[in-house]
């Protein structure tokens, strides 16, 4: 699933269209996503961690634990909040949210090293 994953965010993803056209989806942007979490989330999430709530890090087996561990989970997450993290639906693009959402779920699969 992880080599899946990695292969789908690096390649991007063919779909067919109704037209029956196939189209390639633009791969999320991992450095982008990398820069908008520096600017927004790493005062609070520092190396995955959680500053607020220590339980709920954005480690791999948090985010499996809390249901957080896709791209619809966390991208929902940031859009609209929850509990002490604020919505950035109103301060940030969708495709920045879909990146940084692509970030954090390809940095917990490794752990969160470099």
């Amino acid at each position: 699933m992880k080599l899946i994953f990695t292969l789908l965010a690096v390649c991007g993803i063919l779909i067919a269209g109704n037209n029956n056209k196939a189209f390639i989806v633009k791969a999320a942007d991992l450095k982008a996503g990398e820069q908008v979490f520096s600017a927004n989330c790493s005062a609070c999430h520092a190396n995955g961690n959680n500053n607020i709530m220590a339980e709920k890090t954005l480690k791999s087996e948090a985010l499996a634990e809390n249901e957080m561990n896709s791209i619809t989970a966390i991208t929902n997450q940031v859009k609209n909040g929850k509990n002490a993290m604020p919505a950035f639906g109103g301060r940030l693009a969708d495709e920045d949210i879909e990146n940084v959402a692509s970030y954090v779920l390809n940095k917990s699969e490794k752990g969160w090293q470099e």
